[in-house]
């Protein structure tokens, strides 16, 4: 044989050879699913079901840090009531959650 035949046949690679290149990039995104995908669907699950009950009277939290009670929903803008003489027309996507009595007697007193 000749030394060129020779080296074509060490360099092509068998097919199993590439099915085992292939197992950790797999393995990568196997694991980036479950990390960081998984639990992000979850939480977007969560959070447009609480958008979706959300009625008049639940004292909320905005985007913004901003703690007041919902005075009216509409389709996508919620009106919040943050005085007795002051609602706010706002993006229903800016609530971020709904505060339990708890945290709402925890706000009112304010820090520490």
């Amino acid at each position: 044989m000749n030394p060129i035949s020779l080296l074509q046949a060490a360099a092509a690679p068998t097919m199993k050879d590439g099915l085992l290149q292939m197992v950790p990039f797999l393995l990568i995104f196997v694991v980036f699913y479950f990390v960081l995908l998984a639990p992000m669907r979850k939480q977007q699950k969560k959070t447009k079901e609480m958008l979706a009950q959300l009625k008049k009277g639940d004292r909320v939290m905005t985007s913004g840090g901003i703690y007041g009670t919902v005075a009216q929903v509409e389709d996508q803008i919620v009106w919040v009531k943050l005085a007795d003489t002051l609602k706010v027309k706002m993006a229903k996507s800016a609530i971020t959650s709904v505060v339990n009595e708890a945290e709402a007697g925890k706000e009112a007193v304010g820090p520490a």
